[in-house]
């Protein structure tokens, strides 16, 4: 529910103490926003995630740098110490650039039916239309065109961006995000063959974000056939992704652009899927299974692996095998001249005999 506005100039030692970081030089150093490292200026603090990289720093003109403990004391400028200088970054970032949310009601341009339980402190602009029965928890904020039909939960201090669709009896824990486009609760894709037609599977089943999960733009989860599709609290979906009817994703999970996951696939907690890779109905993932990119999964694959290619394997072995590929037109002619000499012993033997 943030609005993107740069607060006023802060010190150094005021940072500090907001990330929990220890910190070198002037604690009253001026600090008036955040920049990358290759082009901040003075006032502004910068962030090293990377000691290797060090070098960078020689001509960066930041009045301070967020650095890993490591680097304490080989560096001329103010530091903050922080053991994921990332993550410090992440945190000063929303302190100069976010302001607490201020609710705005109800527009007078939106579409609420007098069925709806709308709670305290929400935002509905305009062009919302909320159906029948529906919820909308205490602190949420629902940008221009969003349509919740009927008998939607939405918890609280959710964050629901321009033209995003919320269907029928689905529900949304609290502090979900869900980003613009987003189509929660489209009917599962089932069909059965009918001579030669095909005959639509009604879809009755619900979409459940648990808490803090978000959704990047234009992505797609489909409602359960009769079950629910479930998001895992904390998971985070980006953007142009699909989910599929029935399928149960953990909780922390990262799924990285244009993935697929096909119907009834169940992926365990702490997973990470990245970008185009695709899943095949009713495969199972274990917890802490990472899946590189462009990757297509067939088979179920046992917690804490890393697996890669089409179809997956373990990572290792695809290294091994992407190593091999661009040799095989030699390899291959080094098989036939192998094949000729074997030919050419068989007959002198037979020959000899």
């Amino acid at each position: 529910m943030a609005q993107r506005k740069r607060q006023e100039a802060t010190t150094l030692a005021v940072l500090a103490e907001l990330v929990g970081a220890r910190m070198t030089g002037d604690p009253s150093t001026r600090i008036v926003g955040v920049a990358p490292i290759d082009n901040a200026d003075e006032g502004e603090i910068t962030f090293l995630a990377n000691p290797k990289h060090q070098e960078k720093l020689v001509d960066c003109r930041a009045s301070a740098v967020i650095v890993p403990p490591s680097l304490a004391g080989t560096i001329e400028k103010p530091l903050l110490l922080a053991d994921n200088p990332y993550l410090a970054f992440a945190k000063i970032l929303k302190h100069f650039y976010e302001r607490p949310y201020a609710p705005q009601g109800v527009h007078e341009k939106a579409d609420v039916h007098p069925d709806a339980s709308i709670g305290d402190d929400v935002t509905i602009s305009s062009g919302c239309v909320i159906g029948a029965g529906s919820v909308i928890g205490k602190g949420s904020c629902l940008h221009p065109n969003v349509v919740v039909y009927q008998d939607v939960q939405i918890g609280e201090d959710c964050l629901i961006h321009a033209n995003v669709t919320i269907r029928e009896r689905c529900v949304l824990g609290d502090r979900v995000i869900l980003q613009p486009g987003v189509t929660i609760g489209s009917d599962g894709f089932g069909y059965v063959p009918d001579g030669n037609r095909h005959y639509k599977i009604p879809q009755i089943g619900r979409v459940i974000l648990e808490d803090d999960v978000e959704v990047g733009s234009s992505s797609c989860i489909d409602r359960g056939t009769m079950g629910d599709t479930r998001i895992g609290r904390g998971t985070k979906v980006d953007n142009l992704i699909q989910i599929a009817h029935n399928c149960q994703v953990g909780n922390d999970c990262i799924l990285i652009a244009q993935m697929g996951l096909a119907g009834s696939v169940k992926i365990g907690d702490h997973c990470t899927i990245s970008g185009q890779v695709a899943i095949k109905d009713h495969v199972t993932l274990g917890n802490n299974v990472t899946v590189a990119g462009k990757s297509g999964v067939t088979s179920d694959v046992a917690a804490q692996q890393v697996v890669a290619g089409f179809p997956a394997m373990p990572h290792k072995d695809w290294l091994r095998a992407n190593m091999t590929f661009p040799k095989l037109p030699e390899m291959r002619n080094e098989l036939r001249q192998l094949k000729k000499q074997v030919k050419e012993l068989i007959q002198k033997t037979d020959e000899d005999e």
